[in-house]
């Protein structure tokens, strides 16, 4: 794999690191982002799970692909999940142990690249993958490992082929083609992401689309009342299914 893709230089940075949850989360937008993450894994992976309440994936072993500062394995080792959470970047391992630490929960981190698992066959009950298969030089190539190492569920997310991110992605590869340092992006078409599935036995069960306005947008309003009514009446007319961006999909053996 070339290891000088942008998706592996621009994350080996102390500053990107220290910086990365503060870009992602911070503000009621982000928190908001935030809750409604926690929200979709919990409820993908809970069938996998033999806990109750807080602790409900209690007996559930997880695998978090690309986990940057931790934040979705974090919250699942919180409800219980037996973690462990790899990522290409040390320098983003060292931000999420630190935040494991503080927050007293039990992951295993360790380097690992999404290419190529270290892992055994249906080693692990899910496997999640958040903000990956947008930057990674070969999704579908991830998506495989992602079902080989995974017995039950499997939950990713991505921008949709048919939503204004399309449009953002297209200016940042732009800049980036004329020497700006900017984070490109892929977005995805829905069906290519189901075939890719479908390819390693696995089948698409849910679908969740979270906004038709781009996040940028929101996060420059900066207020989660706008947002949620601006984002309701764009879904009662049909956008969000037909342009809600990004996308989560949830697939099963």
């Amino acid at each position: 794999m070339n290891r000088q893709h942008y998706s592996y230089t621009h994350y080996a940075s102390k500053d990107v690191a220290a910086g990365f949850d503060n870009l992602r989360f911070s503000g009621p937008i982000g928190q908001y982002l935030l809750q409604e993450q926690e929200a979709l894994l919990m409820s993908a992976f809970e069938p996998l799970g033999s806990g109750q309440a807080e602790h409900r994936l209690t007996g559930c072993s997880l695998l978090d692909v690309g986990t940057g500062t931790g934040r979705a394995a974090i919250g699942l080792a919180r409800a219980g999940a037996s973690m462990v959470a790899v990522d290409a970047s040390s320098e983003m391992l060292e931000v999420a142990r630190e935040r494991a630490e503080a927050a007293e929960v039990a992951v295993t981190f360790d380097v690992g690249d999404a290419h190529a698992l270290p892992f055994p066959a249906e080693h692990f009950d899910g496997a999640v993958s958040l903000r990956v298969l947008m930057h990674t030089p070969d999704w579908s190539r991830c998506v495989g490992e992602l079902c080989r190492v995974t017995r039950h569920r499997v939950v990713v997310d991505f921008p949709s082929l048919s939503s204004v991110a399309a449009l953002e992605s297209g200016v940042r590869h732009l800049r980036r083609a004329l020497g700006h340092q900017v984070e490109s992006y892929r977005v995805m078409p829905e069906r290519s992401v189901i075939a890719a599935f479908e390819a390693h036995g696995f089948r698409v069960v849910q679908i969740h689309r979270q906004f038709v306005l781009p996040i940028a947008l929101h996060k420059a309003i900066g207020s989660l009342t706008l947002t949620r009514a601006a984002e309701r009446a764009l879904a009662a007319v049909g956008l969000l299914w037909l342009a809600g961006s990004p996308v989560t999909m949830v697939a099963e053996r």
